[in-house]
């Protein structure tokens, strides 16, 4: 039986708990809610080998932020959503060092809608490496940003985790910062939510093309992600709203990915969001005012 799709880690612990006995416990996986700048907040932790199995991802944090406010377009939201993510990657950022380079990596297709989230975070992420270099009297106290629009396998010929792994040997960056669409089992959570995680990121997941994975084992430095929910595989859509445990045979449909309708205005604002959000976690003596005047 095929599983239904997701690339969310809260996501896969619900259907772990959905498809177990009552009597069961979900070993190796700890779970606790918060709210940060007025949003939920939920996060998983993958203790080890058990909890990866039972979830089918890698171990690590994996915090996942719900911004119904934004997509309602709530009076201040994007200044919140923007200060959430840059919170919560701080947070995951603890222990890597607060002055090295930072390399952000966008990975996707600007020509495909829902998996153009990496490609166009860098428009809004804050680079500083050239300017901490070249004119130390104003921007020695900025921690230096780098960032990169990997592009795709079909367009440059290059797998997007080569070309990461050839500029983290020019670079040598303190860390990674992966930006990438993902893929999840429910229509509530496209574009309404953000995962972030410690644990690196596979570029693809969102339209099903999985490519060399981005983590600290291919590149050689903590990679952190970001990830967001565009697309709900087809099959998986179904089975949700019939209410049924095994995925309907869809036939010639079978492959099918659904994403909103406004799928082009909502990528636009998310990406705002994460770039500036990323910004706020790397500058942490800049508020969002700041980075509007940097990035006019």
């Amino acid at each position: 039986m095929r599983q239904r799709r997701t690339d969310l880690a809260l996501e896969a612990k619900e259907l772990w708990e959905e498809s177990a006995r009552q009597t069961a416990r979900l070993e190796g996986v700890a779970a606790f809610t918060e709210t940060r700048e007025g949003f939920l907040t939920e996060t998983v932790e993958i203790l080890d080998e058990r909890g990866e199995k039972a979830l089918g991802k890698p171990a690590g944090r994996y915090v996942t932020l719900t911004m119904d406010g934004l997509a309602r377009r709530e009076e201040g939201a994007f200044p919140r959503a923007a200060r959430a993510v840059g919170g919560e990657l701080a947070r995951l950022m603890d222990g890597v060092p607060d002055r090295g380079l930072a390399l952000v990596v966008g990975l996707g297709n600007r020509a495909i809608t829902p998996d153009a989230i990496g490609p166009k975070v860098h428009e809004h992420t804050l680079v500083t490496r050239h300017l901490v270099e070249q004119i130390p009297e104003h921007f020695g106290a900025f921690r230096p940003v780098a960032s990169l629009s990997a592009g795709v396998l079909g367009a440059t010929g290059m797998e997007s985790g080569e070309l990461a792994q050839a500029v983290c040997r020019r670079l040598k960056p303190a860390c990674v910062v992966a930006v990438d669409a993902l893929a999840s089992r429910s229509l509530k959570r496209l574009c309404r939510t953000v995962q972030l995680s410690d644990t690196g990121i596979a570029p693809g997941s969102g339209v099903g093309n999985h490519r060399w994975a981005l983590d600290r084992a291919s590149l050689g430095v903590p990679v952190l992600a970001v990830g967001v929910p565009t697309v709900v595989d087809a099959s998986t859509l179904a089975a949700d709203l019939l209410g049924q445990e095994e995925l309907p045979p869809l036939g010639e449909g079978r492959d099918l990915l659904v994403t909103p309708k406004d799928i082009d205005s909502q990528v636009d604002d998310l990406a705002k969001v994460i770039g500036y959000g990323i910004s706020l976690a790397l500058q942490p003596g800049l508020d969002v005012a700041d980075l509007d005047l940097l990035l006019s």
